[in-house]
C-alpha cells in the first residue's frame, strides 16, 4: 500500500496514511479519492458544517468493513479544530467537532469518515435550532420521482406559511431533504412541532402520496415526512456528504428546477467535483436570510384547537415527553385492547 501523502486544503497540510486503500471495491474508490473529493468541494462542505456540532459515520476499512457513529471529537484532534458541548436526550454530554476550516473535512477522511451528521445549531447556541430540516424518505412502492412531487408541493406550503424558502438535496438515496434557515429562537420542542404542522398540511393536501405516521405499519405506499429528524441529537447528512452505497454517491444540493428533473444517480465523487466547478455551491446563499417560524406554529395551534391534533410519538430512545400519545405500536395496541364483558 502506498505510503502517506499530504493534501493542502485551505492553506494546511492534512496527512493522509493508506491513501491507496480501497473504500468503495465495487468501482475501486480508495480513500485517496474521497479525501480528494473533499478537497474539491472543501467550500461547499464547509459551508454546510461551519460551526456545527457534528458527528462522523466512520468506514475505516470502507464500506464492506465495520462503521460507526463517533459523537465525541476524536482523540488526538488538532487544537485547530473547536467543538460545542452538547447534551443528548438521554441526559449524557459530549464534546463534538465543530469544523470552521475547510482542512477538518480532510481531517476527519483521513479517519474513514464518508459522512457527516451536524446538528441544526451552531456552536454558539446549541439549544436553539437554525436550520428547519424536512426529510421526504419514500416508502416501499415509492421511489425518488415521488419525493419530488412531494417537495414542489412542499415548496408551496412553505411560501404559504410565512415565505419560507426551502433548500432541496439529494439524500444520496432514494429521499430528498428540504433545508429552511431559521431565526435561532425557538427550542428543538418547538421546530419539532412546527415540522409537524407541515406534514399535516401536506397530508391534506396529497392524502395519497404523503404521510407522517411515525408506525410503518400504517404507512403505506407514500413519501414518509419523518419529523423526528427535527428532535435534538437526530441529524440528517450534510449536504456533499459521501454516502456509504456501492457507487460512492453523494448528498447534492439542487436548485428547485432541478428538482424532478436531476436524479441521485447523477452525483458522485467523480462527478461532483466537476459540477462543483462549474457552478460552485448552489446553496451558497443559503444563510442569507433567516425565516419566522410564527406561521407555521400557528398552523399548529389552529389544528390542535380545530383538529384536536396534539403532539406525535418520540423514537424509542428518547424519554417520554409532556403531551405525547402513546408510543405501542397500533397492531399491539389492538392486541391488548380487553374485549367485551
Amino acid at each position: 500500500m502506498a505510503e502517506a501523502v499530504e493534501l493542502e486544503v485551505g492553506g494546511r497540510a492534512v496527512r493522509l496514511s493508506s491513501p491507496g486503500k480501497v473504500f468503495f471495491p465495487e468501482c475501486g474508490y480508495t480513500k485517496l479519492d474521497v479525501a480528494r473529493y473533499y478537497q474539491a468541494v472543501a467550500p461547499g462542505i464547509l459551508r454546510a458544517l461551519r460551526e456545527r456540532p457534528t458527528t462522523l459515520q466512520r468506514y475505516p476499512d470502507g464500506i464492506t468493513g465495520e462503521w460507526f457513529y463517533q459523537k465525541r471529537a476524536p482523540k488526538g484532534m488538532p487544537d485547530w479544530i473547536p467543538t460545542a458541548h452538547i447534551t443528548f436526550p438521554s441526559g449524557r454530554s459530549a464534546d463534538e467537532m465543530c469544523p470552521t476550516e475547510e482542512a477538518a473535512v480532510v481531517w476527519a477522511a483521513q479517519y474513514g469518515t464518508l459522512t457527516f451528521h451536524p446538528w441544526p445549531v451552531r456552536r454558539d447556541d446549541v439549544d436553539h435550532p437554525d436550520e428547519l430540516r424536512i426529510d421526504l424518505d419514500p416508502q416501499p412502492g415509492t421511489d425518488y420521482d415521488d419525493a419530488a412531487r412531494a417537495a414542489h408541493e412542499l415548496r408551496a406550503v412553505l411560501d404559504e406559511f410565512g415565505g419560507l424558502r426551502g433548500w432541496p438535496k439529494t439524500s444520496g438515496g432514494r429521499g430528498i431533504h428540504v433545508f429552511v434557515p431559521i431565526e435561532p429562537r425557538w427550542t428543538f420542542t418547538q421546530v419539532r412541532r412546527a415540522a409537524i404542522a407541515v406534514g399535516r398540511e401536506m397530508e391534506r393536501r396529497m392524502p395519497e402520496r404523503v404521510t407522517i405516521k411515525w408506525w410503518k405499519e400504517e404507512r403505506g405506499e407514500r413519501i414518509f415526512i419523518d419529523y423526528n429528524q427535527t428532535a435534538r441529537d437526530r441529524t440528517i447528512a450534510s449536504a456533499y456528504s459521501v454516502r456509504p452505497r456501492p457507487n460512492a454517491p453523494v448528498s447534492a444540493p439542487l436548485t428547485w428546477d432541478e428538482v424532478g428533473v436531476a436524479h441521485p444517480r447523477d452525483f458522485d465523487i467523480t462527478s461532483m467535483p466537476a459540477r462543483f466547478a462549474e457552478l460552485g455551491d448552489v446553496h451558497a446563499g443559503m444563510d442569507d436570510t433567516r425565516h419566522s417560524l410564527d406561521a407555521l406554529l400557528e398552523l399548529a395551534t389552529k389544528d390542535e384547537h380545530d383538529h384536536g391534533l396534539g403532539d406525535l410519538p418520540y423514537p424509542p430512545e428518547y424519554p417520554k415527553m409532556p403531551g405525547e400519545p402513546s408510543r405501542v405500536q397500533p397492531s399491539r395496541a389492538r392486541k391488548k385492547a380487553p374485549g367485551p364483558d
